[in-house]
Parts: C-alpha cells; sequence; structure tokens
C-alpha cells in the first residue's frame, strides 16, 4: 500500500506512524482563497500531477481509493492517464468540491450513506456505511454500567457525552459551560472540550459546587478512552462531520448536531440526514443559547423517546464498511 499526500501536511507525520509508506506531491487549496493564491496553487496541481505520474508509474497499483481534498485533483488525472482503476470513498452525505471534480474520472463511488445519490451518479454508488476504526468499536464488549464506572460516573444518572474535534469547539464549550449549574441537577456530563478552550473550561470546572464538581468530566482531548466515551453515553452533543454519521450509529446513540456555521453545508446535510431517520435533533450554532439546555432535558426525560433515537440510530450502522470498501477495491483491481 502507497499513500499519495501533500508537502508539509499532517500525513507527513501520521502515516509513517501508522506503518505506511508515504509519497508527497505539491498541491494547494483553490476553493476558498484568493485569486493570486489559485493562480499559485493552479501551478502547484500542475507539478503535482507530474509527480503522481512519476509516482503511480514506478509503484504500479492495481487500483487507486480516494477521500477528498485536493491532492486527489492531480493523481486522478495521473491515475486515468495510466489506466489504473480508481474509486473514491465519500464519507460525508455530500461530496465536496474536489470530489465533485474528479467523479469523471472514477469508476466507483464507495459512501457512508445512501443520501450521496442525490448528489451524485447513483450506478456509480456502492453504500458501505462508515469505517468506524476496530479500536473504537472495542469498547461495544463493555456494558454501559462498567464504561461508565472508567469516567467514575453514576450508572442511575443519564449521560451526556460533549466533544468537538481535536481542538474542540469554542461555541458548544461556552454554550455547555453556561448550563452546566442546571443541568448537573439530573445529568452527568463528559467533555472533551479540544485543546483550544480547555484553561478555560478547566478553570470553569473548579468553579463548580461541591454536589455538582464529581457529576462533571472534563478533559482537553481523549484518546484511548473515546470509545468508553460513547459507550457510557445516553446522548451525543458534537458537530456535524462525517464521523457522527459512523460513530453514534455503531454504539446506537443518538445525537444533538451543531453543524459548523463555517462549513458550507456539508454539516447541515449530514445532521439533516440523522434528523430525517430519528436518530438526532439539529441545533444551528446561534441558536445554542436559547435552545440547549431545554432540548437536552426533553430527551433524556422522555424515556420512549430517548429509546426510539437509539433504535433508529442503531439501525443506521453496518459494522463491516471497512470490508466493503475493501470489496470495491479487490473489484475494481481485477478488473
Amino acid at each position: 500500500m502507497l499513500w499519495i499526500g501533500t508537502h508539509g501536511q499532517m500525513e507527513e507525520t501520521l502515516v509513517p506512524r501508522a506503518g505506511l509508506q508515504l509519497q508527497t506531491i505539491a498541491g494547494g487549496q483553490i476553493a476558498g482563497v484568493s485569486r493570486r493564491k489559485q493562480a499559485t496553487n493552479v501551478l502547484k496541481l500542475a507539478k503535482g500531477a507530474l509527480e503522481a505520474w512519476q509516482i503511480i508509474g514506478r509503484f504500479q497499483p492495481d487500483a487507486l481509493l480516494m477521500t477528498g481534498g485536493y491532492v486527489n485533483a492531480p493523481v486522478a488525472v495521473a491515475a486515468k492517464l495510466r489506466g489504473v482503476p480508481a474509486a473514491i470513498y465519500l464519507p460525508d452525505v455530500e461530496p465536496g468540491a474536489a470530489i465533485k471534480r474528479v467523479e469523471p474520472l472514477v469508476q466507483k463511488i464507495a459512501c457512508t450513506t445512501d443520501g450521496s445519490a442525490a448528489f451524485l451518479p447513483p450506478h456509480k454508488l456502492v453504500v458501505t456505511g462508515y469505517p468506524v476504526r476496530a479500536s473504537l468499536r472495542e469498547a461495544l464488549i463493555l456494558s454501559q454500567a462498567e464504561a461508565r464506572a472508567t469516567f467514575d460516573l453514576d450508572d442511575r444518572r443519564p449521560t451526556l457525552f460533549v466533544f468537538g474535534g481535536s481542538r474542540g469547539a469554542q461555541s458548544i464549550n461556552r454554550a455547555l459551560m453556561a448550563i452546566l449549574p442546571d443541568l448537573l441537577q439530573t445529568a452527568q456530563v463528559i467533555h472533551v472540550s479540544g485543546t483550544l478552550t480547555w484553561d478555560e473550561v478547566a478553570a470553569f470546572a473548579e468553579t463548580l459546587p461541591d454536589d455538582l464538581r464529581p457529576h462533571y468530566k472534563p478533559f482537553p482531548y481523549l484518546h484511548e478512552q473515546m470509545g468508553m466515551g460513547f459507550r457510557a453515553a445516553d446522548l451525543v452533543l458534537a458537530r456535524a462531520g462525517a464521523s457522527m454519521l459512523g460513530e453514534c450509529p455503531a454504539f446506537g446513540v443518538p445525537a444533538i448536531l451543531v453543524p459548523y456555521p463555517h462549513a458550507w453545508r456539508y454539516q447541515k446535510v449530514n445532521a439533516d440526514f440523522l434528523v430525517q431517520r430519528g436518530a438526532g435533533v439539529r441545533i444551528d450554532d446561534d441558536m445554542m443559547n436559547e435552545t440547549l439546555l431545554p432540548t437536552i432535558m426533553a430527551i433524556l426525560a422522555d424515556s420512549a423517546k430517548l429509546d426510539a433515537m437509539k433504535r433508529a440510530a442503531s439501525a443506521l450502522d453496518i459494522p463491516d464498511a471497512p470490508g466493503r470498501i475493501a470489496d470495491v477495491l479487490e473489484e475494481l483491481a481485477n478488473s
């Protein structure tokens, strides 16, 4: 296996750490940058296409898998010219600009949900589900009570799991802190703040009354315990990134989804997909201060509704998604 990435990006550290071969090419973003930057990046992408042509010629792959981002364009062109069959894996419901541009160059598109048929040629789509990490699913061998015990939580209280990405979501963090004194009267919270506002969150936790503090478990980040957080939870509060389409269903946990307001509409489409199937509720970022607490309390207080949402979330899970994506690639390679 060979991973092709771009110079100066996070894959230069992460891919070798995972034990995979890495080659990097030149590239740059086209959408959302100035015209001057666009012109510069077009030249970088042209150079990247030549580099990808050379890399593919040396490695001679049987198939190519792409997952989005500007690095796909030069690699897709080079693969097409080299006669290498290609597939896309689409994590979000709606494809981004890069995937739309390279779609004519690929034979198959593996996608998380059937909702993607509204945006791409249905004859190319194969619904594979979202490939949730095996290490995350390992938490499913524990009971909910056992998972809660790892956080020193009370098994008799409903549990809210809150997170917003590796750096965190400042607006979610602050909206949560504003309601915690009321929320912790009846519920308990595992809060992964991210690194951006951790100091603020940690200082706030110290101000909570002694009787409420045991019910609030803040962390700047969770690594191996992220699966435990899902397993312990009755309800999730998070952004609506693509992982929510796979991770919440894997654990049968409904979600309150707050789409990132500066991510065009991808996260809104993801959130709406789960809402329409009864597995989530959407709150827009600018409405959290008014609606977050009553929304959480209404869901946690209605056991019948909560159970129905859990069943709806579980119904969306596709446990063998990694294998299904591998089957798409194997079929292309054998063709």
